[in-house]
């Protein structure tokens, strides 16, 4: 929520000027970007959350006209959902303006200014995979957390095929006060039941599309984390790594802020 009390008290002793105060006050500033998208300027400052662009179902050119248009404002977006042959279009028109940073797979990027360095709050996640399968979408939650400003850590194929490859990265990751774990699953989705039974932190199931037959593409974990006997989990949609590294990076802020005021 905007504070309106503090954005007055700045406006009077000359923090802001007037034209900003109005900014600032102003909780419903739209842009239209061609009869492509409509954007809201103030996300960001009233959520927390930044500009997301989901590029499914968008062409290259719509998603460079959208790119260009809102880093006029931002200093930095992110796309999730990249095709390759979009990654490799955009990485063509914009490496000599902008910095792009890609997933490994190249289905979610960063895209910022040169001189912008990210800026780090404090926060801490701890991101787990039960297999290989599950890193493009664990990827967008990473990236997704990281330009909110979160530490992450990223641990990959532990799942409960093989339990015992869990326990040692799980101890790094409790070593290293991670505020919450990120649990990416596909198949039966048993995984974020696993950790959540082994620690003291908020669990944030994320199912993945990962799977054959009855209950496939992601719909057996979904329902295996929503049963979840373990309490302290929280499930996000079928692939939805956005939404997870999103939650997951509110809730690593405000720990990280008291933090601070504890000190």
């Amino acid at each position: 929520m905007i504070n309106k009390r503090k954005i007055l008290e700045d406006l009077v002793n000359g923090v802001i000027t007037i034209d900003e105060a109005l900014e600032k006050l102003n909780t419903n500033r739209v842009e239209a970007i061609e009869d492509i998208s409509r954007y809201d300027l103030l996300r960001e400052k009233r959520t927390m959350i930044p500009e997301v662009i989901f590029c499914e179902n968008k062409d290259s050119q719509q998603i460079l006209r959208i790119v260009e248009k809102v880093l006029q404002k931002k200093r930095a977006i992110i796309l999730s959902r990249l095709k390759e042959e979009q990654a490799l279009f955009l990485e063509n028109k914009l490496q000599e303006y902008y910095e792009l940073i890609f997933g490994q797979r190249k289905n979610v990027c960063i895209i910022k200014h040169k001189n912008y360095a990210i800026p780090k709050k404090g926060g801490k996640i701890g991101i787990i995979t039960a297999g290989t399968s599950d890193l493009p979408v664990a990827e967008e939650a990473k990236m997704m957390a990281e330009i909110m400003g979160c530490d992450v850590e990223l641990i990959t194929d532990v799942g409960v095929a093989g339990i015992h490859r869990l326990f040692e990265p799980l101890n790094e990751l409790l070593e290293k006060e991670v505020d919450v774990l990120i649990v990416a699953a596909g198949m039966e989705g048993a995984l974020p039941t696993v950790v959540a039974g082994l620690v003291d932190l908020p669990v944030i199931g994320l199912p993945v599309s990962v799977g054959y037959g009855y209950g496939g593409k992601g719909q057996a974990a979904l329902m295996s984390m929503l049963q979840s006997c373990s309490l302290g989990v929280a499930v996000v949609n079928i692939d939805s790594g956005i939404n997870a590294g999103a939650i997951a990076a509110k809730i690593a802020l405000k720990a990280a802020t008291k933090r601070v005021k504890e000190k």
